[in-house]
């Protein structure tokens, strides 16, 4: 008991110096903590915990996916592929349909209509096939793995856009998730929410489209408004030649006029179409559409095959740097509506920090009191290895940058009162063993090693039901699983490790002949 390894030592100091030089950023003033981010070279420990929506201030938003519209372009994608397929099969069509979660197809001989059924069953067996009238009529439906499919599919792309936007602002920590089938929560701790919600709630899809026939209006053709005069409109073909998700990147910039535009790069498969389509309608307008709004047409004087160029449409700066935000995080596939909002405010978070303090020292005092009255010595050595415990907690979630949220503190409170718990089991048996009789340090021997399979038992079943909250818990349970989850762990080391280095070093410095607890 009283033989430990060198290394060992060597480890459990640097630990603990970890701990204290890791969590010190959390200790200081906002006047220091920016003095040690602005002076500190980047290796020394300058982070701090993240603190959460309900801590920190800022906005909750709940949207809801309109799932009917995408279901209804599905609907669109597939009457057209079917179209195409009976164009080059030179099939009889008399009608196609749309209707809810499906087409309705009408043809004019029952042998094409087996030979359509065919393609349909042979590329995608998740599209239902049902009997319609005569035996040329059928209805093509999506089954429910193809409607899951999609359901999943658009709200991934969603929480995917959503967090690069949200990430173009700096914000650290976004809470983006999933609730339901077609609901998504954002929170913003330290961001406004009105700006957050102009930000995220625009659906972004931008298009270049080549001016419709002037003439005649065709079915491919579609009349959009001016962004800055509603009332005037222009026909444009449907089918854009470039979109959005064909950028590399948007940035504001100014033209030679000295107005704000938006400078864009495309990919390499944008760059070639838009040169081989420019090159063919040369003086001819075209019109850069966003959200079903043109907010400018240009016309072709030359060939663009460049790859970049610049949209203008009377923006003033901060129009500018938002399109440009929008365009690089790309468009959302789908509209979304707000259906609930909050804001908490600052001094509601600062008043939650207040308490939360206050709670865990109140704790914590109580704990370091009761562990000195009852064990003396040994109650003081355990008193620093719960301050090295809690060190330690605030150390990882700094590393981790780990979001802290008002359920975390009673995690770290429940934490305080738990992480003794291992050395009142030692204490314990080193007192029962003293009773038995035995010697100073053949007591302190049995109280380690035969308390050990108890501490562990304990230690694990807490950290399983840990795991299984974090695994299941959404937004406050997963924030109290991860410092329950965390303190477990350090309380262990600090508990077992510490508090025997603690004590070895006191039975060499004074030999006891009796133990003080």
């Amino acid at each position: 008991m009283i033989q430990i390894a060198r290394w060992k030592i060597f480890l459990i100091l640097a630990v603990c110096m970890y701990g204290i030089a890791y969590s010190s950023p959390n200790m200081v003033g906002a006047d220091a903590h920016k003095w040690m981010q602005e002076s500190l070279p980047n290796w020394m420990p300058k982070k701090t915990v993240n603190l959460g929506l309900d801590l920190r201030g800022g906005a909750h938003l709940l949207y809801e996916v309109d799932m009917d519209k995408v279901f209804v372009e599905r609907a669109e994608m597939l009457a057209e592929d079917f179209k195409s397929f009976i164009k080059e099969k030179k099939l009889s069509k008399k009608n196609i349909s749309l209707i809810e979660r499906g087409v309705q197809i009408d043809l004019q001989s029952a042998e094409d209509a087996k030979i359509l059924k065919s393609m349909i069953r042979r590329n995608d067996a998740r599209l239902i096939i049902t009997a319609s009238g005569d035996a040329a009529g059928f209805i093509v439906k999506m089954g429910d793995a193809y409607v899951k499919e999609v359901q999943d599919q658009t709200i991934s792309q969603v929480i995917e856009v959503v967090r690069r936007r949200i990430d173009e602002l700096g914000t650290t920590e976004p809470v983006i998730q999933r609730q339901g089938v077609r609901r998504v929560v954002i929170q913003v701790p330290g961001a406004d929410s009105a700006q957050l919600r102009k930000l995220v709630g625009k659906t972004a899809q931008l298009g270049f489209h080549l001016a419709g026939s002037q003439d005649r209006k065709r079915y491919t053709d579609i009349s959009l408004p001016y962004a800055d005069e509603p009332m005037r409109k222009m026909s444009i073909e449907k089918r854009p030649i470039i979109t959005g998700d064909m950028l590399d990147n948007a940035q504001p910039s100014f033209n030679q006029s000295g107005q704000p535009v938006v400078s864009f790069r495309l990919n390499a498969v944008g760059s070639r179409k838009f040169c081989s389509v420019t090159r063919k309608n040369v003086n001819k307008p075209f019109a850069i559409v966003l959200d079903n709004e043109i907010i400018s047409a240009p016309v072709i004087n030359e060939a663009i095959c460049g790859g970049s160029g610049q949209i203008s449409g009377g923006f003033d700066v901060k129009e500018a740097s938002d399109l440009s935000l929008l365009l690089r995080a790309g468009a959302l596939p789908a509209d979304m509506e707000v259906v609930e909002e909050r804001t908490v405010g600052p001094s509601l978070g600062a008043d939650s920090v207040a308490a939360g303090k206050i709670a865990s020292l109140i704790g914590l005092a109580f704990v370091l009191i009761f562990m000195f009255i009852s064990y003396g010595i040994f109650g003081l050595m355990a008193n620093v290895a719960l301050v090295v415990n809690i060190a330690l907690i605030l150390a990882l979630l700094s590393s981790l940058q780990a979001t802290l949220t008002l359920p975390g503190i009673a995690g770290i409170v429940l934490t305080v009162g738990m992480a003794v718990d291992a050395n009142v089991l030692i204490f314990e048996r080193i007192r029962e063993e003293i009773a038995n009789g035995r010697s100073a340090i053949s007591s302190i021997d049995a109280g380690y090693s035969r308390a050990m399979g108890t501490i562990i038992d304990s230690n694990l079943t807490t950290l399983i039901a840990a795991i299984i909250l974090f695994s299941f818990g959404t937004g406050p349970i997963k924030g109290f699983s991860v410092t329950l989850g965390i303190g477990i762990i350090t309380s262990f080391f600090s508990a077992i490790m510490v508090t025997r280095l603690l004590v070895i070093f006191w039975i060499k410095k004074t030999n006891p002949k009796k133990i003080p607890i």
